[in-house]
């Protein structure tokens, strides 16, 4: 029998826009996949730090920090530098997303953590060292608040999304998929979900999924939330593209849905950019992967200036007021993931930065 873990009433999941403490990221380290081209991905997380830096602090995740300070010194400034805080954590690999935990916020703001366990998405990677992450940080006494056990469930971060009022969006594809919960069923997940998010419902979606995703159709590269009862979906309009009629569903799907007070959502396409290959195969590049931070968005770009520039107009249209920042994704995307994927926000109150 299953024991849930005890879970505060009051407590819900906030929406990634909430007013933040810091960002989380893991160092790309020799030996990972990275390897074969680990100086261009390192020169693409020290543009990512540079936008993220101007706007709130970044919580660097490293298995040598005096070398990772020796090389970031090299290429930030000291104004940057003092917004990095270094840790020592070792990992498998840098997908931030999907072993950071999830933030849930009491009424009064106080924050209570969730620990999920990862298993490399369906056990396709290793994935001992990143579980192990979260104890890491409590260790160095890195993060204020309560840390929930929730290493019975596999969740990963990029698999669900928040409105910030009580309803997730996920899809079935990812948390159905074998090798991670069995034998619990729909019913079974979406039970476990409500309680432990304090949310009052799940979104089940059951079509877009990326060529060469390999996360299993996780949310956050097709479908985002946005202020305003407000969703960005990535829209296929290329009809010999063998994903058009999957991403047409999608947004069949989309049009049906109704928000808390039975309103329709108001939907914003993003374009999809045009394919990219590498090693044989076709990347699932997305302009859905941005992550919303203090004041400001932070989109991949890749290097397609019509699109890229079509995708930021679209971002700014759902979230006014917000600078808008293109950072290069052409990188992180041949390992099958981009912005958002590489990183995990920690609302105001959480880290020790």
């Amino acid at each position: 029998m299953r024991h849930s873990p005890k879970i505060p009433s009051g407590y819900r999941m906030p929406a990634e826009w909430h007013r933040q403490s810091g960002i989380q990221l893991a160092w790309p380290q020799a030996g990972m996949d990275w390897q074969p081209y680990l100086e261009e991905i390192r020169q693409t997380y020290l543009e990512l730090i540079e936008a993220i830096t101007p706007h709130e602090p970044v919580l660097l995740g490293t298995e040598d920090i005096k070398a990772t300070r020796q090389y970031l010194s090299t290429y930030l400034s000291e104004e940057t530098l003092r917004q990095v805080r270094l840790a020592e954590c070792p990992h498998n690999d840098t997908w931030a997303r999907d072993f950071g935990m999830i933030t849930l916020l009491s009424e009064e703001g106080q924050p209570l953590l969730l620990d999920f366990r990862f298993n490399g998405w369906g056990e396709k990677f290793h994935a001992e060292l990143d579980n192990l992450s979260s104890e890491r940080y409590f260790a160095q006494e890195l993060l204020y608040g309560h840390r929930v056990d929730c290493l019975d469930l596999i969740l990963e971060g990029g698999s669900i999304e928040s409105d910030g009022h009580g309803t997730i969006f996920t899809t079935a594809q990812c948390l159905l998929a074998p090798n991670r919960n069995q034998p619990l069923t729909q019913n079974d997940i979406e039970r476990e979900l409500l309680y432990r998010l304090g949310a009052r419902r799940i979104i089940w979606l059951h079509h877009g999924t990326l060529i060469g995703d390999d996360t299993d159709g996780h949310i956050d590269t097709t479908v985002r939330t946005a202020p305003n009862d407000t969703l960005l979906y990535v829209k296929c309009e290329d009809t010999a593209d063998p994903q058009y009629e999957d991403f047409l569903a999608l947004e069949r799907e989309l049009r049906q849905l109704r928000n808390l007070e039975g309103k329709p959502y108001r939907l914003i396409p993003l374009p999809m950019p045009k394919e990219i290959h590498f090693d044989g195969e076709r990347l699932p590049a997305t302009y859905a992967n941005f992550l919303v931070i203090n004041g400001a968005v932070i989109v991949p770009a890749y290097g397609q200036p019509d699109h890229d520039t079509l995708a930021m107009e679209r971002v700014a249209e759902a979230f006014p007021g917000r600078q808008i920042v293109g950072v290069d994704a052409q990188i992180i995307v041949r390992q099958h993931g981009s912005i958002h994927c590489l990183t995990m926000q920690y609302p105001v109150g959480v880290l020790r930065i």
